[in-house]
């Protein structure tokens, strides 16, 4: 019988995972991202929620010297008091549970009429609806703006030929004419994210359905939408932190409409808060806006995750 010795390890066997220069290349490929991440989302965010714990003192009466020192939720207590602040919570509310609805749905139609065989110049269309995505925001609302005006409006002007007198900028519409340039603007980009969706669905599936005697329309809301439901999921959850974050469309409707005021929305509160010098009191309001908008958006995908396959 012979003798089998075990072989030695040499020092050259296998590395230790994310040592030597491979650790180096990561870190060198994160580095560009987490830097403006840093520097420009977590910091400023540590900021506000600090400056929302501060409130500013005098000494010697109201001519005195002023201080800014810790509050504690001073702040906080101030904006829940503040009648300002939960009319432009109503007003976003509503925004969103009627345009967010409308807008996606707007889009998943969209989105399936371009995955049909039947629809021609695809490419033509799907340009076309994603256009509106690339005007910026302000200069949207500028545009809709003149659509609005009842001086110069052509639109105004052809209502007001047929003995139509409608009034796009009146306080009972004017939040509507809003949520219409936000539809305008967005329904294209979820519109491309439901369609890219569609466009990884095997093709085979469509067949075999077709086998079976289905129709498009049964295979576009019997099979097309259950499958893209995470993207659906998506969209939605972009919608609502979107809705919560609006600003410049009221805000430049705000120069041609009296019905808009500088409190409209809760965005608008806290730029008209921190335009009068009170920036702890601007800064306690987005942090509750933030605060909300997270339990908005992960209450929902904690409803839907399931359904959704998430």
């Amino acid at each position: 019988m012979t003798d089998i010795a075990p072989r030695a390890v040499t020092s050259g066997g296998r590395r230790r995972p994310g040592g030597g220069p491979r650790a180096g290349t990561v870190i060198a490929f994160l580095t560009p991202f987490f830097l403006p991440f840093v520097l420009f989302y977590l910091v400023p965010v540590g900021y506000a929620l600090w400056q929302s714990f501060r409130v500013v003192r005098r000494t010697g009466g109201q001519y005195g010297t002023s201080y800014t020192t810790f509050g504690g939720f001073d702040q906080y207590t101030q904006v829940f008091q503040n009648s300002e602040f939960w009319n432009s919570i109503g007003r976003i509310g509503l925004f969103g549970i009627v345009q967010v609805p409308v807008m996606l749905f707007v889009a998943l139609v969209m989105a399936l009429l371009l995955d049909t065989p039947l629809l021609k110049l695809k490419a033509f269309f799907r340009i076309t609806a994603f256009m509106p995505y690339a005007v910026p925001g302000v200069i949207a609302a500028i545009m809709w703006s003149y659509l609005y005006s009842p001086q110069l409006s052509p639109v105004v002007d052809l209502f007001q030929r047929i003995g139509l007198h409608p009034d796009f900028l009146g306080p009972g519409a004017v939040l509507w004419s809003a949520a219409n340039v936000s539809t305008w603007l967005w329904t294209g980009y979820n519109m491309l994210i439901m369609y890219s969706a569609l466009q990884s669905i095997p093709q085979e599936l469509y067949e075999a359905a077709k086998i079976d005697g289905a129709s498009n329309w049964t295979i576009a809301w019997r099979i097309k939408v259950p499958i893209i439901a995470p993207s659906i999921v998506l969209t939605t959850v972009f919608s609502i932190i979107g809705t919560l974050q609006l600003y410049a469309e009221p805000a430049v409707l705000r120069q041609i409409s009296s019905n808009i005021s500088s409190t409209f929305t809760p965005n608008m509160l806290a730029y008209a808060v921190a335009s009068g010098n009170n920036y702890q009191q601007a800064a306690a309001i987005s942090v509750v806006i933030a605060v909300i908008t997270f339990v908005l958006s992960f209450g929902f995908m904690r409803l839907t995750s399931k359904k959704a396959g998430l």
